[in-house]
C-alpha cells in the first residue's frame, strides 16, 4: 500500500491560487501503475470528488464546480501528483485528500471506493 503525502495547502485570499502536491512513498510503489485522485471534506460536509487522473496521464475528470479553474496532473518521475487551484472561491475551503486507486491500470474514475491510499490531508483556507 502506498504513502500519501500532502503538501502546499494555505490561506489565500479570493481569487488566489495554490498548487497541491502528493507525493508517494514506499519501497515499491509507483504511482505509474495507478489512477490518483484528489478529494476534499468541508467541516460538517461529507468528503467529494473533486479530480481524478488515469494511471498514464491521457484522461482527467473534475467535479463540475472546479471545472475551468482545478488542474491535476502528474510526474510519474518523481512519483508525485499535483492540483493546481486557480481563482479559488471560499467554497473550496476544506482538507483536501490525495489517493491512488486500488487496482494498476484502472479507467479514470471519481468513486472513492476504487481508492484504496489515502494521504493525511492538507488543509485550504479561501478567505479574505
Amino acid at each position: 500500500q502506498a504513502q500519501l503525502v500532502e503538501s502546499g495547502g494555505g490561506l489565500v485570499q479570493p481569487g488566489g491560487s495554490l498548487r497541491l502536491s502528493c507525493a508517494a512513498s514506499g519501497r515499491t510503489f509507483s504511482i505509474s501503475m495507478y489512477g490518483m485522485g484528489w478529494f476534499r471534506q468541508a467541516p460538517g460536509k461529507e468528503r467529494e470528488f473533486v479530480a481524478a487522473i488515469r494511471w498514464n496521464g491521457d484522461s482527467t475528470l473534475y467535479l463540475d464546480p472546479v471545472k475551468g479553474r482545478f488542474t491535476i496532473s502528474r510526474d510519474n518521475a518523481k512519483n508525485t501528483v499535483y492540483l493546481q487551484m486557480n481563482n479559488l472561491k471560499p467554497e473550496d475551503t476544506a482538507v483536501y485528500y490525495c489517493a491512488a486507486h486500488r487496482r494498476p491500470y484502472m479507467p479514470v474514475t471519481g468513486l472513492a471506493v476504487e481508492f484504496g491510499s489515502w494521504g493525511q490531508g492538507t488543509q485550504v483556507t479561501v478567505s479574505s
